[in-house]
């Protein structure tokens, strides 16, 4: 069956698919989506993971179908692509915003490499943006984020590591 979508379409249909882990954004803002390819026979959609083995893929690629087959776009090939991997990098702005409104602390920084993975990252805390806190676990409520807690207002929270 021939396809009337434009890519663009395809996109602001992908914007209304929320990370299943973090629902305040989507997989766009998360940088997920690679790219998208559209024929007259089907959309294929390139989804990158945001961590080596995140549990949450299966869900978001089912998620990214039924989104597409609910607009009537009927052949749907959902394609993971592992390289380049996936980077905080590719958050903007205003998801990282996002993230600690939802009381995430967003990523700092650029991703240098592992090997200063939260050596020297000063996180504030997303409630009372303090600066005085200390790491507890190298993971979090997810393996992409490390547990915190505030050493001013004692609250507990996810940072958010950069990849």
């Amino acid at each position: 069956m021939k396809i009337n979508r434009s890519k663009e379409s395809i996109y602001q249909l992908l914007a209304q698919v929320p990370d299943p882990e973090i629902p305040v954004v989507n997989i766009i803002e998360m940088g997920m989506i690679r790219d998208v390819i559209v024929t007259p026979e089907k959309v294929e959609v390139f989804l990158c993971p945001t961590y080596s083995g995140c549990p949450a893929m299966d869900m978001i690629e089912s998620m990214v179908k039924e989104k597409l087959l609910a607009s009537g776009v009927l052949n749907v090939l959902v394609t993971l692509v592992y390289k380049p991997a996936w980077t905080t990098d590719w958050m903007n702005a205003q998801t990282k915003e996002k993230l600690r409104a939802f009381g995430i602390a967003p990523p700092v920084g650029k991703v240098l490499s592992k090997k200063s993975l939260l050596a020297n990252e000063t996180v504030a805390c997303p409630q009372c943006r303090s600066e005085n806190t200390k790491i507890k676990s190298m993971f979090g409520s997810t393996a992409c984020k490390a547990l915190y807690t505030c050493s001013d207002c004692l609250e507990p929270f996810d940072y958010f590591k950069c990849i």
